[in-house]
This record gives C-alpha cells, sequence and structure tokens, in this order.
C-alpha cells in the first residue's frame, strides 16, 4: 500500500528544495498551506499537483487532510511556535511525520509528549530529519559501533567547505543569530546538561586539517545515548567558521550576558539584523560550490586518544536537507517497516537501510564514492 506524501511549506526555500526532490523521484505530493493562491499557483506550475488549504494551527483541518499510512512532510517554522499541532494530528491519525527543524528542545518535548501515541497508532514520527541532524546520528553511530563498549566520550562536529558568505539562507542566519543566546544541549555524566551556546570549542580533524568548532546543540544527545548507553558525554559542535569559532566564544557570553538586561533582546536584534541577508537561499549554482563535512570521534575519556574517527561528505547544508527529507518521504509512503515512535533515523529505518538511502544522495564517509 502506498500511502499520500502531503508537503507543507512548498512555497518557501527549504519547501522548495524538498518539492524538487520528491518531483525528481517520480512522485507526486499533495501541496499544503494556508495562501490559497500561493499553493494552487505553485501546483498549477508543476502540472497540476493536487493541493490543499491548511493552517499549520488547526488541527481539525489537518486531520481532514491527512489520515493513516500517508506522510506528512514540514518545513514550517519556528517548530516550538507551528510544530506541536501539526505533529499531534499526525500521531492521532497514525500518519508519518517528517520535519526540518533544527529546534533539540521541540524534538525532546514530542519525545515526552507524543512517542507512546505515536507507537500506538503506528505512525513514524522523524523530527529534524536533513542537514539537522541525520548526518551526526549517522556518524556518531558509526563511530561508537567501531569503538565497542570502551568508548565513554563522543565528540560530533559540523562543518562545510567552499564559500559560505552568499551560501547561507536567511533563516539559517536567523538561527544562528538567535542561537548565540540560547543555552546548547549536551550530554554530560550521563544526563542532559544545558550550557552556553559556544562555551566550549573543540578541533577536528577534516580534510587533512585541525579545524576548529564550537558547542551548539544536536539531536544527537538525544538519541545516541538510547543507542549506546555506555556513552558518557556527548556534545556537537559546529564549525562553519573555524577560525571564528574562538572569537564567537567570547560574543556568545557578551550577548547572553546582554538579553538579560531590559531591552538587550531588542538593541541586539537591531544590531545584528544586517547580518540577516535577504530572504530566500543559496540558488543551485552556490550550493554546487559548498560540500558537507561531518566528523564523529569516539574515545574513552574526554581528551583521550580517538577509538574511531568517522568523516562524511556529502552535498550542500540545504541539497542535503532537501534530498533527506524525499528520501524519507519516500521509504515511508512505500514500506511498512519503520519502527514507530518519535525515534532516530537509524532506530526508525536501521543502520544498512539509512546507509544506503543516505549514499543514494552522495552522503558516504570520507574517500568513498
Amino acid at each position: 500500500m502506498t500511502g499520500r506524501i502531503v508537503l507543507l511549506g512548498a512555497t518557501g526555500y527549504t519547501g522548495s528544495l524538498v518539492l524538487d526532490s520528491l518531483l525528481r523521484r517520480g512522485l507526486e505530493p499533495t501541496l499544503a498551506g494556508r495562501n490559497r493562491a500561493s499553493v494552487a499557483a505553485l501546483a498549477e506550475r508543476h502540472g497540476g499537483l493536487p493541493h490543499a488549504i491548511v493552517d499549520a494551527t488547526d488541527p481539525a483541518g489537518l486531520r481532514e487532510v491527512v489520515g493513516r499510512g500517508d506522510v506528512l512532510v514540514t518545513t514550517v517554522g519556528p517548530f516550538e511556535r507551528f510544530g506541536h499541532p501539526l505533529a499531534r494530528a499526525a500521531a492521532d491519525a497514525g500518519a508519518h511525520y517528517i520535519d526540518s527543524t533544527g529546534e533539540v528542545g521541540f524534538v525532546r518535548e514530542l519525545r515526552e509528549r507524543l512517542h507512546g501515541r505515536a507507537r500506538d497508532t503506528g505512525s513514524v514520527m522523524l523530527p529534524a530529519f536533513g542537514y539537522d541532524y541525520v548526518p551526526g546520528v549517522l556518524a556518531g553511530t558509526l563511530a561508537a559501533q567501531r569503538a565497542g563498549t570502551a568508548a565513554r566520550v563522543l565528540d560530533i562536529g559540523y562543518f562545510a567547505t567552499g564559500p559560505l558568505r552568499k551560501g547561507l539562507s536567511q533563516g539559517t542566519r536567523t538561527t544562528m543569530r538567535d542561537g548565540v543566546t540560547l543555552p546548547s544541549a549536551r550530554l554530560l555524566g550521563h544526563r542532559l546538561v544545558a550550557e552556553r551556546t559556544a562555551a566550549h570549542v573543540h578541533a577536528f580533524p577534516v580534510a587533512g586539517r585541525r579545524k576548529n568548532a564550537f558547542l551548539v546543540s544536536g539531536t544527537e544527545v538525544l538519541f545516541l545515548p538510547e543507542e549506546f548507553p555506555e556513552l558518557d558525554a556527548v556534545t556537537v559542535y559546529n564549525g562553519w567558521f573555524p577560525a571564528l569559532s574562538r572569537p564567537l566564544s567570547l560574543l556568545s557570553a557578551v550577548a547572553h550576558g546582554a538579553v538579560r538586561l531590559p531591552g538587550g533582546r531588542r538593541a541586539l536584534d537591531a544590531l545584528t539584523r544586517p547580518l540577516i541577508g535577504p530572504p530566500g537561499g543559496p540558488d543551485a549554482v552556490e550550493r554546487a560550490r559548498t560540500r558537507t563535512h561531518v566528523v564523529a570521534v569516539a574515545a574513552a575519556s574526554p581528551g583521550g586518544a580517538p577509538l574511531a574517527e568517522v568523516r562524511l561528505e556529502g552535498p550542500s547544508i540545504y541539497t542535503l536537507t532537501g534530498e533527506l527529507m524525499a528520501w524519507a518521504a519516500h521509504r515511508l509512503s512505500t514500506h511498512a517497516d519503520a519502527t514507530p515512535g518519535v525515534v532516530s533515523p537509524t532506530k526508525a529505518f536501521g543502520m544498512d537501510q539509512l546507509q544506503r538511502g543516505c549514499a543514494e544522495i552522495g552522503l558516504t564517509e570520507a574517500g568513498q564514492g
């Protein structure tokens, strides 16, 4: 049995990339959104795709669109604001759910609120199934497997090569700006702790060089300890701008203090508004100039010699997100073998299937094609 794929957010930048990938796979998703004219026009431009008018804040309306076995794909954020009603509607209906969030707090809340319900209805729920954070989960799993039970510490770093000055979307720039003042979750002493973003800097081996990266959040800290309970510490880092990692650590301390002052958040937003840039994101030519690199290092102790290192390479941040979400939607719509619940990519599909799917879209270990 094949379920329908319902794409919410196709008129936005990330949603358009997911749509393009679905169409290249020969699929005809139902386009959904609240702006009737925009959704209808987009459907018409692509040969008259089915479409529906849905408000992300209206679960009852969404339940009229998705049913058991269908796949709801959403790129509509911020997910703390818009994601919960959508996810609840999917879980109640027994529909599968995929989103593009990078908000780890949102993923944690979904697990607490909906994991049991999703298991009962057969809904496979895959939050953060894009560049955030499938590559890190895959690399971290491989490193932990190869290191064996001696591994206690797992560090994961996200990097990119190529020019990023024009290679980041407005949404990514906004998320980075706002994230500097928000805490980042890490696993420490077998428990989740919140620390200041960029409070720590760590060096990783990337393309034959050591590159710095700063502390950020990632769903790896939620999912990997469940599969590898011997892990004592899991930390995620961002190294898009290695030379700025230490200055950003200082900047985050200043910004974190500033937003606590009266009017501090408003002043910081005004000062940083020029950094946000215009709407949209990099086109195909710009995306082709950048590559994704993700590194996972497993060790027996903090700062200890690596027991295992895994380096993944793949297409650009945005191309990878579009392809990953489309692959998962296609798989869920045509196969009934995924594990229900709010689950990790490896738990949902199994390690072998996830690796094959990632390889299909070009995310492979360094040196492999």
